[in-house]
């Protein structure tokens, strides 16, 4: 009989086209990530991977046996869950998806605090841009910001995502201070483009309602972090969330322009697996986001200037 061990190395080297990065997601070495992939296939007597110098793709029984992998792996996850169920005091490893600006600055520095409550447990954070999806990458907990498309996942609103359109004195001087939303097209955007990702459409609000531009600019980026900086250095306009400038807001560093248009505001959310549990270690999770972040957001509360 198959090993669970070996079904769940098995599924992270499908998922990843690779042994070596399996190995390293699951810190394991590729000398071992390899041996367990071939116990599985002496103890299923089947070949189930093609290995080239490049890549690693599952051959035909290889990619029916991982959809009945993540069968398996699911419902071993979902009874790991109705077990925990019966203890008090959430233990275990949690996988958290967050967007790498807001991970950094919200919830990574608080991460010591969680473990000193909760000793039980291990926290493993992916800071990520991207939309991770929530079961190919058995992730526990997700944070996202703006539109929600995974309509299989619960939700949790955890925040309201205030955002400005915000440029540097230096490139306000060079280029001019935007009186419209139409001018906007006049002017270098700095975009953050990745999957999924719908920036390069800016939906301002107004008397007239919402109007949505899809701007433009010669500067584009999959790291928000990146996009900031361009911003500082005085490359152009960007759209930004108040979480992340905060601190330039009130250092005069960023200036917010079209205050009469601001952008349409987005939402913080928690969103896990739909599953008949809900994990302890997810809820306890879940409750201190919502503690460390406050009623009132805790970005809202340093901000010292009107915008």
């Amino acid at each position: 009989m198959p090993h669970t061990e070996d079904l769940a190395i098995f599924a992270r080297v499908v998922e990843l086209g690779s042994l070596s990065a399996a190995g390293r997601d699951l810190r394991l070495s590729p000398a071992v990530v390899s041996n367990r992939i071939a116990r599985l296939e002496g103890d299923l007597k089947a070949r189930l991977l093609n290995r080239t110098t490049r890549r690693v793709n599952p051959t035909e029984e290889g990619a029916a046996f991982y959809q009945h992998c993540l069968s398996i792996l699911n419902e071993l996850e979902q009874v790991e869950n109705l077990l925990s169920q019966r203890t008090d005091e959430p233990r275990g490893p949690i996988k958290v998806s967050l967007p790498v600006a807001f991970g950094r600055q919200y919830v990574a520095p608080h991460i010591g605090a969680f473990l000193a409550r909760y000793p039980q447990m291990q926290v493993r954070l992916q800071l990520t841009d991207r939309f991770s999806d929530l079961i190919q990458e058995r992730i526990d907990l997700a944070i996202r910001i703006g539109a929600l498309e995974d309509s299989s996942a619960i939700v949790r609103n955890l925040a309201t995502d205030r955002r400005v359109i915000v440029a540097a004195p230096d490139y306000l001087d060079a280029r001019g201070i935007p009186k419209a939303p139409e001018d906007l097209l006049e002017h270098n955007c700095l975009l953050l483009r990745f999957p999924g990702s719908k920036q390069y459409r800016w939906t301002l609000t107004g008397p007239d309602g919402p109007q949505t531009l899809r701007v433009a600019g010669n500067m584009d980026s999959d790291n928000s972090e990146v996009l900031l900086d361009w911003c500082l250095a005085g490359h152009g306009l960007a759209l930004k969330s108040i979480w992340e400038i905060v601190d330039h807001l009130n250092a005069g560093r960023l200036k917010v322009v079209l205050r009469d248009h601001p952008p349409v505001a987005d939402a913080i959310h928690a969103l896990y697996p739909h599953g008949a549990h809900v994990p302890a270690r997810v809820r306890a999770f879940i409750d201190f986001l919502v503690e460390i972040l406050g009623p009132k957001p805790i970005w809202e509360r340093a901000l010292k200037v009107t915008i």
